[in-house]
């Protein structure tokens, strides 16, 4: 079993890192949790980083000053036509079959497909070397600090929830709900960027917050607060690359708060950038659309 052991340790040391992930040196009298501290804003993650560097294999070990760690972190990946959460899991992930992970980390479903352009995040994933006595519920314990969650782990390697670990066994953890601090973040971007990776997390991070904005901003429309309407669409709109129906529905919204102001050549443009982000015909049926909106959208 050492044997075994000492030649799985290399493999997955060896093994593709996630794209995202990056290298940390330990500075004198610096523990993990302050790690995890600094680039996850908790110390609940440290575990991340044992798991990510082996430190438990062999019963254990204690990092020392200039020893390098790589520190897990979430990857970007900016989709494109025809994409969906099963060919994405394919090939970011290794299996079609863990596409709910993948879309429930980007708080989605599998069957509904990401819009294109959409940036999305690609969790974490780390290889755990399963010690003697260790079950799925002590890992999910361990690492999701939740002890109910080990058929996560069970759906996501294709295992029997009835099949007991053995001493060895290398279970994949995927880190879904693991995020990065500011300073986490700019590390992570600075590593995407040395090895060219497709997202570095800036639009991810628009994306998100633009599901959020959008609602608001609708019921600002809804509620006549036009002045409010326009500023916060154009500050939406500024914050970075959003998915094709995010623009469309801002843009939808600016239209409507346009035209209430009185404002045809900017109610114009945003009819214009409405139409091309909607992608299918958008005819305005005169029973439901203002004769103003339909003027302005000739």
């Amino acid at each position: 079993m050492k044997r075994l052991l000492s030649l799985l340790v290399p493999l997955v040391l060896l093994a593709p890192s996630h794209a995202s992930a990056f290298q940390h040196v330990v500075t004198n009298n610096e523990t993990l949790a302050q790690i995890a501290i600094r680039y996850y804003g908790s110390p609940r993650f440290e575990a991340a980083i044992v798991g990510a560097n082996t430190l438990d294999a062999y019963g254990g070990s204690a990092i020392v000053a200039g020893q390098p760690l790589e520190i897990p972190a979430p990857a970007h990946h900016r989709t494109k036509e025809g994409d969906t959460w099963f060919s994405l899991a394919r090939q970011f992930l290794g299996d079609g079959k863990r596409a709910d992970t993948l879309a429930r980390a980007n708080g989605a479903v599998a069957w509904v497909a990401p819009a294109e352009n959409q940036e999305i995040e690609i969790p974490a994933v780390v290889p755990h070397i399963v010690a003697e006595g260790e079950t799925v519920t002590t890992l999910s314990a361990r690492y999701y600090n939740d002890m109910n969650k080990g058929w996560e782990l069970d759906v996501y390697n294709g295992r029997d929830t009835k099949q007991r670990l053995m001493r060895g066994d290398v279970m994949l953890v995927p880190l879904i709900d693991l995020s990065l601090t500011e300073e986490g973040k700019k590390e992570a971007r600075d590593a995407a960027d040395r090895t060219r990776t497709e997202g570095g997390g800036q639009a991810y991070d628009a994306q998100r917050h633009a599901e959020a904005d959008i609602p608001p901003l609708v019921a600002d429309v809804r509620a006549g607060r036009y002045v409010d309407a326009v500023a916060k669409g154009n500050r939406v709109l500024g914050s970075g690359d959003l998915t094709r129906p995010q623009l469309a529905a801002i843009h939808r919204a600016l239209l409507e708060a346009y035209v209430a102001l009185d404002a045809p050549g900017l109610a114009t443009g945003a009819c214009t950038a409405w139409r091309a982000n909607t992608g299918t015909d958008t005819r305005l049926e005169p029973r439901l659309v203002s004769p103003k909106i339909r003027a302005v959208c000739r």
